[in-house]
């Protein structure tokens, strides 16, 4: 069976939404985008180069993949994402009405069509090794919502921008457990979290104790 990692950056107040590009994602008159920019270092680029190696494959929502493989196979500077990216094999989840008509534009690529909780259960009973997902907001609090998910990496950037899609929103309780934290030159943090399934029970004698 398949481990589902997430890996996000994130504010201090949890925003995902529009971290490259001023123009990356305006949803809902999100007017802060590119918040992201000169926080790379060499620390964040050795770690996220680590993550790109190995076996597994990787998980999109249709949005994220559009938007990072069209940014990253355009890149010219060596970096250590874009072969890795065009090589793995690629998932993207999409509930379109005609998937008959879609085209996934990059190599490796497979669409799964219809509800993502139903595809990604699949998909995790019938691969080995790592799903990585990258971005894809919706799709992470669907899985998340789910209990499928089974570790976080968190890239938390010294911001506070008080707009914005949170990662988690109104999300169910997760228990996360740190494995590993690097702090890199430029004050990111970038923690490693595994999940801790909650038992139905917790919130219950939680609401005892108050």
């Amino acid at each position: 069976m398949g481990r589902i990692s997430v890996t996000e950056s994130v504010t201090l107040d949890g925003i995902m939404q529009g971290l490259g590009r001023v123009d990356e994602d305006t949803r809902s008159g999100f007017a802060r985008g590119g918040w992201g920019a000169g926080y790379q270092d060499e620390v964040s680029m050795t770690f996220m180069g680590e993550r790109m190696t190995g076996e597994g494959v990787m998980l999109f929502g249709r949005r994220t993949y559009e938007d990072m493989l069209g940014y990253w196979t355009a890149a010219t500077d060596p970096n250590p994402f874009t072969q890795y990216l065009t090589q793995v094999q690629k998932y993207v989840v999409s509930r379109a009405p005609n998937p008959s008509t879609m085209k996934l534009d990059h190599p490796n690529s497979t669409l799964l069509t219809g509800e993502a909780t139903h595809t990604v259960r699949d998909l995790k009973d019938r691969t080995d090794g790592n799903i990585t997902i990258l971005g894809s907001g919706e799709l992470v609090r669907a899985l998340h919502t789910a209990g499928m998910v089974d570790e976080y990496i968190l890239q938390i950037h010294p911001i506070v921008l008080g707009q914005g899609t949170a990662l988690f929103g109104a999300a169910d309780r997760a228990n996360l457990t740190l494995q590993r934290s690097v702090t890199t030159t430029t004050g990111v943090i970038i923690a490693q979290y595994s999940v801790t399934p909650v038992s139905s029970g917790s919130d219950e004698a939680e609401s005892g104790d108050r």
